[in-house]
């Protein structure tokens, strides 16, 4: 790597670290005998696939050049910033020497918007493409689809590509349009609407075709900016239910707004937002795997979730009348809504107990974090309901009872995505 490349990686890896979306679960691509990379392999960026692998991907711009002054981008136009862009064969050797090296298992690769939307998009095509089909490189790759490009190229990126995310940045249109005037919904979910429409066809079209080619297997993803506008956590749930619905998403990410200007059309906010990313995270996590709709985790009434206690928590608590739940008897499905209960452990719980009743030493080796569940299920050995249902005592003494611990965090869903 010469100096010169070295200091447009320098700039253009730093510039990408503020767009989330970089998660390789979903492909399923495997290496060919002629070929370099596997996208089901073992491997700087660091996400996880499906099954729960850690793999590295090089997650670089391929410019920071941009036509738009979008507030709260570090790339806008205004921005005094020092530029960089990579040619095409740049991003192709770094990514093939990194792999070869062992740094990576894939790469993920968005950009600025450069004299138009196509002329952006053609390039990062033609990486993806170059890849593929002149180096056999069957690792993971991951494309921003470039919202006002032509269908042609994002057809085309969906063949090379394992996964396109079209970023809707904001809540809402309303706030869009205040900190990127240049920009609209229209424009976003455009591209979006292509690539669930061509994904299902492909689908289908490989049920009676077995040669079909792959088109982003690993879907579509989309990412917002948390923070910077005035949406409550109702509304950007209810955005998120309705682009998993309707787009049929593989994920929803929430980048908590990092301050990089004293721009008017932004508040002003002295750290990110990250306790309330991570409850919008969780939340999201109730909505895709708890079966839990939007409107259960935040209502009228509660707009916003709890910042001291994770959703799941918070609901059981606003709903006495559900528990405590008797894990020997209550369907899955109720199960799953007990606080401390992940959905391996629910799984195990239906299966074991077909065969004897579950006391609280199974619970407890199967997984249940029992701090918080003790309060919310009965089982064969104990009536929990003498512990009395209190919503106040019980949060006080999940929140502070788990704090003297020193198991805070574990035991509050604080920093962790289950139970």
């Amino acid at each position: 790597m010469n100096e010169r490349t070295a200091e447009k990686l320098t700039i253009l890896a730093d510039a990408a670290k503020y767009d989330v979306s970089c998660s390789s679960s979903g492909s399923k691509r495997k290496n060919t005998v002629d070929g370099l990379g596997n996208a089901t392999g073992m491997g700087i960026c660091h996400t996880y696939t499906q099954d729960g692998r850690c793999v590295s991907l090089l997650k670089i711009l391929l410019t920071n050049h941009c036509i738009f002054d979008c507030a709260y981008c570090v790339s806008r136009r205004s921005n005094d910033v020092k530029r960089a862009a990579f040619t095409v064969e740049e991003v192709v050797d770094l990514t093939l020497n990194f792999y070869r090296r062992n740094y990576i298992e894939g790469l993920f690769l968005s950009s600025g918007i450069f004299k138009s939307a196509d002329y952006t998009m053609e390039r990062l095509v033609r990486i993806a493409k170059t890849l593929r089909t002149e180096h056999k490189f069957n690792g993971y790759i991951h494309l921003k689809a470039i919202p006002g490009a032509s269908d042609e190229l994002i057809h085309e990126a969906g063949l090379y590509a394992d996964r396109l995310s079209v970023n809707l940045e904001m809540p809402s249109e309303m706030s869009l349009k205040k900190v990127a005037p240049e920009k609209n919904y229209a424009e976003v979910y455009r591209p979006m609407n292509f690539l669930k429409e061509s994904i299902v066809g492909y689908k289908e079209e490989k049920k009676a075709l077995v040669r079909t080619p792959d088109f982003a297997p690993a879907g579509q993803s989309t990412q917002m900016v948390i923070g910077a506008s005035p949406e409550s956590d109702q509304d950007i749930l209810k955005l998120s239910a309705s682009l998993y619905e309707e787009q049929k998403l593989k994920r929803v990410y929430y980048s908590g707004y990092v301050p990089i200007s004293t721009d008017s059309r932004l508040p002003t906010l002295t750290a990110p937002p990250l306790r309330r990313e991570n409850r919008l995270y969780q939340a999201d996590w109730l909505m895709r795997f708890y079966g839990f709709a939007a409107d259960e985790i935040v209502d009228d009434s509660q707009p916003n979730l709890d910042p001291d206690i994770d959703p799941k928590l918070a609901y059981a608590l606003r709903h006495p009348e559900m528990f405590p739940v008797d894990i020997n008897t209550a369907p899955y499905e109720m199960i799953l809504r007990i606080p401390g209960v992940g959905v391996k452990s629910a799984l195990k719980i239906v299966n074991s107990r077909r065969f004897r009743p579950l006391r609280r030493e199974h619970l407890q080796k199967i997984g249940v974090v029992w701090k918080r569940a003790q309060y919310f299920l009965l089982c064969a050995d104990k009536d929990f309901r003498q512990l009395g249902f209190d919503p106040a005592v019980i949060r006080r003494q999940v929140v502070h009872g788990a704090s003297k611990t020193g198991r805070h965090a574990q035991d509050t869903g604080q920093l962790a995505l289950f139970g």
